[in-house]
């Protein structure tokens, strides 16, 4: 079963629909690359990808350990380069809740750099993660 459709819309934008759910989301070429850079381009989802993965991994170990993550926020930095142009750096910086045990922010850290999205990456990605605690 697909998973998605995209559907180009013209003048460097696609719509995305998730097949299952029917949710959808825009992307547009950024501005560096002809597009107008109103909504996520192609390689903004793929950056962001990886955050929205590192949570989820990381709130599926925190309700094993019974750490309440909701409200953490991460924030994406994406670096291009070119020929040929490229991802070259993801930056995410995430802000979680405080924790009081060591051992459980070790143990989310390291969930959420074994997350299927951080191993999907090409390996010449480079990938600079910060975690703020409290």
């Amino acid at each position: 079963m697909s998973t998605a459709r995209v559907t180009y819309l013209g003048d460097l934008r696609t719509e995305c629909e998730h097949l299952k759910s029917g949710n959808k989301y825009i992307t547009d070429a950024p501005t560096d690359n002809h597009g107008k850079g109103e909504a996520f381009s192609p390689t903004d989802t793929v950056a962001t990808g990886l955050a929205n993965c590192m949570l989820t991994v990381m709130d599926i170990k925190a309700n094993d350990l019974q750490i309440d993550l909701k409200g953490s926020t991460a924030t994406v930095t994406k670096t291009m380069a070119s020929n040929p142009r490229r991802i070259s750096k993801i930056e995410v910086v995430f802000n979680l809740p405080s924790i009081l045990e060591e051992k459980h922010k070790k143990i989310l850290e390291k969930t959420a750099s074994t997350c299927p999205v951080h191993y999907s990456l090409h390996p010449d990605i480079e990938k600079v993660v910060t975690f703020n605690w409290g």
